[in-house]
């Protein structure tokens, strides 16, 4: 199992940041390693809901299946991953010290043996991952400074 945790300011309330990332299916627009999200029925937003996310990362390609298990509007967001890669994430809003939201990102992962198993998971979570995940918040954090 490795943790990764990686965390930016964004200059907007903890109510403005919920809103680009509360509809799970535009997550693709600011994860650069998420290439599609197909949820598996009718609900998109809550507990409960399951979808699938297309992950690519170099020429790693996976589908990631998620179930969210925290939904606290403008507060938190947890999954549990069940498949090829396993564990827990979760998303955490709070107002920050110097004002804006204090956007934290929080993964506790096992990787199957063909990445490497614990080793591809150390390597992984201590460079791989934690790189990808602050440029995917650098474009968070753009996306809704600019207000789009």
């Amino acid at each position: 199992m490795t943790r990764v945790y990686v965390s930016t300011v964004i200059d907007a309330s903890p109510a403005e940041v919920w809103s680009f990332v509360e509809p799970i299916e535009r997550h693709v627009d600011w994860m650069v390693d998420a290439t599609a999200i197909h949820f598996d029925g009718k609900q998109t937003r809550g507990v409960g809901t399951r979808f699938t996310c297309d992950t690519q990362v170099g020429p790693i390609k996976l589908t990631d299946h998620m179930e969210v298990t925290a939904w606290m509007p403008g507060k938190e967001m947890g999954v549990r991953h069940d498949g090829l890669v396993a564990g827990t994430g979760r998303f955490t809003l709070s107002p920050a010290v110097q004002g804006g939201t204090l956007f934290a990102w929080e993964e506790e992962l096992r990787f199957p043996w063909f990445l490497g198993g614990p080793v591809g998971a150390s390597v992984g979570g201590r460079t791989v991952l934690p790189r990808l995940w602050r440029h995917n918040l650098a474009r968070l954090k753009q996306l809704v400074e600019s207000g789009r």
